[in-house]
Formats: C-alpha cells, structure tokens, sequence
C-alpha cells in the first residue's frame, strides 16, 4: 500500500470517527427534549439510557466474528451508516418502553460500529508506524461538539427534536456513504482461524478494559447528564444546559487532537495518571457547583481530563488482542459495562440525594483511573501473539 491510499484511509477512518460523534453528540443535547416529551423523572431517564450500553454490550462481543466474516470495510460501512440512520428514532418514541427500545437499536448498532472504526484505526496506526489513535478520538470528539452545536442551536430556537435530529441524520449517513470506499480492506488470512461468535477478553485486556471502564463511567455521566445537572441544580435554560455540554465536548476534543504529542513526551502512564486527577478534580467542582459558571466548568476539566485514556485502552488492547478487532471488542465491552452501571447509578442515587451526590461517585471512579495508569504501560500488555491482517487484494 502507497503512502497515497493510506493517507486517503487514514482521513476517511477520521470522518468516520467524526460521524460517529455527531450522532451522539446531537442526541445527547437533546436529552432534556426527550425526557419532555416522554414524560419521566429522572430515574425513568436513567433507565432508558441504560438501554443503549445493554445493546452495545450484547453486540461488541460479535463485532470480531462479524469483522473475520465480512472485511473491516464493509462492516464499518454498513454499521456507521446504521448508526447515523437510528438517531431518528429516539425522539419519535412516545412513552417509555418504545424509548428504551429504541435506544436498544441505537446501542447495539453504536458498538458494532465502534469496534469497527476503532480496529480500522489500530491497522492504520501500525502500518503507518506512529500513534494516531487519540487524534482519531480527537475526531469523535469534534463530531460531538459539532452534534452539540447544531443541537445548542436547535434547542435555542425552539426547534422540534425530530426535525432536528431527523434532518441531521439524513446529512450524516450521505456522508458516511461518500468516505466509505476510501477505508482500509483488511481482511483476515485464509490460514487465520475464526474467532467465536461472541469473544470474551483475555486477562491482559480484560484489566487494561477496566480503566476504560472508569473512564467511560466519567464521560457517559457528564455526556448524559451534562444539559440536565444544568437545568435540574443550577436553574439554566435548555439552550444553556446544550452549551455547557457543548463546552464538555469542546474540552474534549482539544485534549485528543493533542493527546499524541502528549503521550509521546510524557508517556501513557503519566499522561492517564494526571488526567484522571484532574477529572476527579472537576467532578468534586460539579458536585460543589450551584450555578452554571461552576458546574460548567466541572464538566469542562472532566472532559479534558479523560480525553486520552479510552484511545489509550483500545491502543493498547487492540496491539494485546490475536487481532486488532478481538482486542478491541475486549476492551470496549468491559470498557462500555460501565453503561449498565452509569446512568442507573446517576439516575437512582439522582432520586434519592439528588445529582450532586451522583457525581461524587463520579469522581471516585475518575480518581480509580488515576490509580490504575499503570496498567497501560507497555510492560503490563499482553505480548501481541496474532497474525497479521492481509490487506484484501481484487
């Protein structure tokens, strides 16, 4: 392969990531929308959100099997295509067993996809022979602050979440279709044998996955629950809630588009270690917090904080998998369990002490991801004992 079509795969696997964060990003600003429109208290919102985690975890497993039998390309293809075509359905639920249900889909369609792109990324990375995968991050994360933009506009003005997340679903699956055939077609070798239909991780990636699992605890309340502390503890408007999410995503985004430099210079472990204390520390400012200033700020540092550590999780677990996928889906399914627990957890200590108290659980486990950097060092990975993927020739 010509440097030429890896560049061209490396930006296409980028715009994938983007996508695949505009998605979230646009549905998660209009959370507080939804829960309107549906009608539930918190403990019934923490309920339906936990419905996309239980369908990420029951698809990821699969993700390797699926990806042997049909090419990385094509599998990331399709999935990020579906996945931009579900955000429709969640505001067109009118109660809450077909929300639930629709964020079933949208779960289980969001974790095939995201253990496609992410392996897209790992095969990338080694072939272009430096580290890549937190810019790839960085690229989710601009796709989430572009979702939450377009939402903190939708919401400012008014605008119906169907339209809104209708007409955006539409723009986003055109230009999945258009990048699509620029991905790298890794597929397996003929010698290679077929993963199990549903792999469980190794020992190795199974502790690497559970300082993701912190991690993704973190972001999935502040993604979640972001717009909703705004408005339920310190008084904001919708369309400031949206923005402080906004401001999150933002944060975000900026420690991953710079997150491989920083890792170059100060290395995986030190880098995770001083982020998770400063999400730990922005969490202890949300719990505090009691106006939007404050609270959005917390938010802020919490995003910033953990923005390298999950790219770092599937870094390392894709390179201590058989291969990339395997290691991936490991590490994402124990990664994203932390979405059975999270916005249960929020949600049900939300209605007994209010959220503030749900966030000092919050900071506990980002301090666990501070705890745990070690993990993530060379050393502590499993020595890779897979072989390599073939790139498909027509």
């Amino acid at each position: 392969m010509d440097l030429r079509e890896l560049g061209r795969a490396r930006f296409a696997v980028s715009v994938v990531f983007a996508l695949h964060g505009a998605v979230a990003g646009g549905f998660a600003s209009r959370i507080p929308w939804i829960q309107d429109h549906v009608g539930v208290g918190p403990g019934g919102l923490g309920l339906a959100l936990l419905a996309p985690a239980v369908g990420s975890i029951l698809a990821m497993p699969t993700a390797g099997r699926i990806t042997h039998r049909f090419g990385g390309r094509a599998v990331t293809r399709v999935s990020i295509g579906l996945w931009c075509l579900v955000l429709v359905l969640p505001p067109l639920a009118p109660n809450l067993p077909l929300l639930c249900a629709a964020l079933l889909l949208y779960g289980a369609v969001a974790g095939v996809g995201d253990v496609a792109m992410n392996a897209q990324g790992v095969v990338a990375e080694q072939r272009l022979g430096r580290p890549i995968m937190s810019g790839l991050h960085g690229m989710w994360s601009v796709g989430t602050l572009a979702g939450g933009a377009v939402g903190t506009l939708a919401a400012n003005a008014g605008l119906d979440a169907r339209a809104h997340l209708g007409g955006a679903a539409v723009v986003l699956f055109l230009v999945a279709l258009a990048v699509g055939p620029l991905l790298l077609d890794v597929r397996a070798g003929e010698e290679e044998a077929a993963p199990p239909h549903f792999v469980l991780p190794s020992r190795g990636v199974l502790i690497i996955g559970l300082v993701g699992f912190c991690a993704v605890f973190g972001e999935a309340a502040a993604q979640d629950w972001c717009a909703v502390y705004l408005g339920q503890v310190t008084g904001a408007s919708q369309a400031v809630g949206a923005a402080a999410y906004t401001a999150f995503a933002c944060t975000m985004a900026a420690g991953r588009l710079c997150g491989d430099a920083v890792v170059r210079r100060l290395g995986p472990v030190a880098t995770v270690r001083g982020g998770g204390a400063l999400a730990a520390l922005g969490a202890l400012l949300v719990v505090a917090a009691r106006s939007p200033v404050p609270a959005a700020g917390g938010f802020m540092l919490i995003g910033l904080g953990i923005a390298v550590v999950v790219p770092l999780v599937f870094a390392a677990a894709g390179h201590a998998g058989r291969t990339p996928s395997e290691g991936v889906a490991g590490a994402a399914t124990v990664s994203y369990a932390s979405g059975f627990v999270a916005p249960s957890a929020i949600g049900g200590i939300a209605s007994l002490t209010g959220l503030p108290a749900s966030f000092g659980l919050v900071a506990v486990l980002l301090l666990a991801v501070a705890l745990g950097a070690g993990r993530l060092a060379p050393s502590a990975r499993e020595a890779p004992q897979r072989t390599a993927p073939t790139p498909h020739r027509k």
